[in-house]
């Protein structure tokens, strides 16, 4: 057996730098999937256990990034609708029951004015679809003008989507602001606001405001680094399968154990 490998290597040297070159790919990226998600169920344990500490109170800040980073949050004052941003290009975060393709809708930013202090807390209200047939036409929400208890989990930013150039257009008051990402320091210059270092992702409550706020779970999209490992494995096999396969069609009809010169290639 070992003399027939042998012979399946030596006298097939480009077949077999060719194999071992997409067996290393498949088993590489294979292995570099599967890091990736070991990762997100690490960090998706690390959130559940900071989102089961105690609920800070956005109002007895001042909180820095670093100590409330993925914490529950309450916070109570006052939205300030007229300094919304529309998000554009969000899918809706949980799609329908039954349904297998991704909805476009908006994330609704909106700033809200922390009650007894002079600080703003921007807030991730929730998705909303978008109107397919005039893009700024946008979606009835429901902002009450009172104050109100919001609660939430702290993010650094909303999450970002692919733009081309800048992205910052002029701002026309006028009409409402839809932007592709949010840049949390730009609109507190923007403003002269003195602003949270935080975003505050708003979670169910119950509330009939026309806005959906069921966010995927923590370790969403595990499953689909574990099919991307399988086929990159499966990719990696089939090399060498193939590799073997056909060295061994070439041993029986040219004999490499018999002198016969092999082929290179």
């Amino acid at each position: 057996m070992n003399s027939l490998f042998t012979a399946l290597i030596t006298k097939r040297i480009v077949a077999t730098v060719s194999a071992l070159i997409v067996i290393a790919i498949g088993c590489g990226a294979g292995i570099w999937q599967l890091s990736r998600a070991d990762t997100k169920i690490a960090l998706a344990a690390n959130l559940l256990v900071r989102q089961q500490m105690p609920i800070l109170s956005a109002n007895a800040g001042p909180w820095a990034l670093e100590e409330a980073r993925e914490r529950r949050m309450i916070a109570r004052g006052q939205y300030l609708p007229e300094a919304a941003i529309w998000l554009d290009n969000r899918p809706r975060p949980i799609p329908p029951a039954g349904s297998t393709t991704s909805q476009s809708g908006f994330y609704l930013m909106m700033p809200l004015r922390l009650e007894g202090k002079n600080e703003i807390l921007w807030v991730n209200r929730g998705w909303a679809p978008r109107n397919n047939e005039n893009r700024e036409t946008l979606p009835p929400v429901q902002t009450p003008n009172r104050i109100v208890n919001v609660e939430g989990i702290v993010f650094a930013q909303p999450g970002k989507v692919y733009e081309l150039g800048s992205g910052k257009n002029a701002i026309d008051p006028s009409k409402p602001r839809i932007e592709q990402n949010f840049d949390l320091v730009s609109e507190g210059k923007w403003h002269s606001w003195a602003q949270a270092p935080f975003i505050l992702r708003e979670v169910e409550t119950g509330s009939d405001d026309g806005l959906l706020r069921e966010w995927p779970p923590l370790t969403s999209g595990v499953d689909r680094h574990y099919a991307y490992a399988f086929q990159w494995f499966a990719l990696a096999f089939a090399g060498f399968v193939f590799w073997l396969a056909t060295g061994l069609r070439q041993y029986k009809r040219q004999g490499f154990g018999h002198g016969h010169r092999g082929d290179q290639g």
